[in-house]
């Protein structure tokens, strides 16, 4: 896909994949990375992020970061998700990564953001026009997209382990802030934390 993207004219392709979307606890994460022509090779075992086990995706993670020039993390905190949606967080937490990669240099307007899934949820919320494709199973097909999806959950996992520590009787290290029946009987035991998406909880 990247290949043909750059095929009709664009000088990079900007991979983006997102994790965190459904948990109860924790931020929404997005990674961003970008290919570019001479990516000819990429880490040995990169698939989707879901497709390799706890345990090796730190590894391939820094493997990505050492051969991809560019990539990135953005973030949406638990309060801008009950504020505003999921939707709108994730599309706020890309919009914070492309700034983000400008910074390093990387010229994102001349660029192709590629999603994963049918559904461009970032273009409303750009503050400057930049080109958007959707293609389902990105995360499975694209080595991009795939490079993205592992840097996030990487990055959320480290997050939630941090915060496992912080609030130990709420285990995050182990459920990551998803809806586990642990993780639900603690929220009835000690209440809700700053980590909480308040409007999430109905139990």
């Amino acid at each position: 896909m990247e290949s043909r993207l750059i095929a009709q004219g664009y000088p990079r392709v900007i991979g983006c994949d997102e994790v965190g979307r459904g948990p109860l606890a924790g931020p929404a994460v997005i990674g961003l990375v970008v290919w570019e022509p001479h990516h000819t090779q990429w880490p040995e075992g990169l698939r989707d992020s879901k497709a390799i086990s706890e345990k090796k995706r730190p590894g391939i993670a820094e493997a990505i970061r050492e051969t991809f020039t560019y990539c990135t993390i953005g973030e949406s905190s638990p309060q801008e998700i009950d504020d505003g949606g999921i939707v709108k967080a994730l599309a706020t937490a890309v919009v914070r990564g492309l700034r983000d990669l400008a910074a390093q240099g990387v010229s994102v307007g001349s660029s192709v953001l590629l999603l994963d899934g049918s559904h461009d949820f970032v273009t409303p919320h750009l503050p400057h026009p930049l080109a958007v494709v959707t293609k389902e199973k990105a995360d499975r097909d694209c080595v991009s997209v795939s490079a993205a999806s592992v840097i996030a959950k990487v990055h959320r996992d480290a997050c939630m382990v941090r915060f496992g520590e912080e609030y130990p009787e709420y285990g995050f290290e182990r459920h990551k802030g998803y809806g586990s029946a642990g993780h639900r009987e603690a929220i009835t035991t000690h209440g809700v934390t700053p980590l909480h998406r308040k409007t999430w909880i109905h139990f």
